[in-house]
C-alpha cells in the first residue's frame, strides 16, 4: 500500500483539478495520470468529510464546500510556492515550470526567440507554450502567464505592458493603380482584410499635424489570424493593418508596400497578465524581464 500523500499535494491536485475543469487535465498538468488525480482528490474529500466537486455535469464544477475550499487553498499554495522557491533555491538558480498563453504570431516569432534564450539562460525552468489568438481565463486555464496584444480586458488579473508595436496600412504594390494614396478617404475604394478585433467597421487614423481621420472598413475578409490576413494581402486581396515587426521583411523584398505613408493607425501595446497568486514568483518576474527586453529591443517601449 503506498504511502498516503501530504496534504499540500493533496490540494495543489484539487485546485489545479479546480483550474481545469477537469481531471485528466489537472494530470497532465501534474504529470501523474488521470486515476491518480482521481485518487488525490478522492483522499482530499475523504480527509475532509467533504463532497468538493460535482462529477454530474459534463464539465466538472466545484460544490459549495469545494468553492469554500478553494477559496482558502488558493493564497495558501500561492504562499508555500513563494517560500519554496526563495530557501530552496539557496544557489539562485531559477527552477520549475511555467505556462505561457500568447497570440501565435507573436509566439511563434518574437516571444518564441526570448523564450528560446531564457531556456538557454535557466536550464532548470520548463515551460508550456500554448498559442492561441482566442480569450483565456487565465483563472479557469491553470495558466501563470497570458501575452496579448492590446488589454487583457480581465480586472481579476495584474496587467503589466511590455512594448508598443507601431503599425501601418500595407498592400500589395499592385492593388492601388496610384501606387501610394494622398489621402486615406481613397481607402473606401479598396478592399480591407480585417483583422479581428481590432479591426471592426472603422478604421482610426492619425496624419501630418495631428490631423484625425475615421475611414469606414470595407472587408473582403474578416479573420482573426493575422498571418492569413497578410498572406491574402501579399496575394493582393486587399490592404490590411499590420504591426511593423510583421510587415517588415514582406516591405524590404517589396512585396508589400506602406500605402499611406504620412497616417498611421493607433499603435497597440503587448501586455502581459498574470494570477494574483503569481504575484512575487521569482521565475515568472525573469520571465517577463527577459520578454519586456526581447521586445524593446525590437519595438518600442510604452
Amino acid at each position: 500500500m503506498s504511502a498516503p500523500l501530504d496534504r499540500l499535494t493533496l490540494l495543489e491536485t484539487f485546485i489545479r483539478i479546480a483550474e481545469r475543469g477537469s481531471i485528466s487535465a489537472a494530470g497532465r498538468d501534474l504529470d501523474i495520470s488521470q486515476a491518480s488525480a482521481s485518487r488525490r482528490l478522492a483522499e482530499l474529500e475523504s480527509r475532509l468529510g467533504a463532497s468538493l466537486v460535482d462529477r454530474t455535469t459534463h464539465r466538472l464544477s466545484l460544490t459549495a464546500d469545494g468553492e469554500a475550499i478553494f477559496a482558502e487553498a488558493y493564497p495558501v499554495l500561492a504562499a508555500w510556492e513563494r517560500l519554496t522557491e526563495a530557501f530552496q533555491n539557496d544557489d539562485n538558480r531559477l527552477r520549475g515550470g511555467l505556462t505561457v498563453v500568447a497570440p501565435i504570431a507573436l509566439g511563434q516569432s518574437l516571444l518564441a526567440d526570448a523564450a528560446a534564450r531564457f531556456l538557454s539562460q535557466h536550464p532548470e525552468i520548463t515551460l508550456q507554450w500554448r498559442l492561441t489568438d482566442e480569450e483565456v481565463d487565465l483563472t479557469e486555464a491553470g495558466v501563470d502567464l497570458w501575452i496579448s496584444a492590446g488589454p487583457p480586458g480581465d480586472d481579476r488579473l495584474i496587467q503589466r505592458p511590455l512594448a508598443v508595436a507601431d503599425r501601418l496600412i500595407v498592400s500589395a504594390p499592385e492593388l492601388c493603380r496610384t501606387g501610394q494614396l494622398e489621402h486615406p478617404r481613397e481607402l473606401a475604394a479598396l478592399p480591407c482584410i480585417a483583422v479581428s478585433p481590432f479591426e471592426g467597421v472603422k478604421i482610426e487614423l492619425a496624419g501630418p499635424g495631428d490631423e484625425r481621420f475615421v475611414q469606414d472598413v470595407k472587408a473582403r475578409m474578416t479573420t482573426s489570424d493575422i498571418r492569413a490576413a497578410l498572406a491574402a494581402v501579399r496575394a493582393g486581396a486587399g490592404y490590411m493593418i499590420a504591426p511593423r515587426w510583421l510587415a517588415a521583411e514582406a516591405l524590404e523584398k517589396g512585396q508589400l508596400i506602406d500605402l499611406a505613408p504620412d497616417w498611421r493607425p493607433p499603435s497597440l501595446t503587448i501586455s502581459a497578465a498574470y494570477p494574483v497568486r503569481r504575484r512575487g514568483l521569482k521565475r515568472l518576474e525573469a520571465l517577463l524581464a527577459a520578454l519586456t527586453d526581447s521586445l524593446q529591443h525590437t519595438l518600442k517601449a510604452p
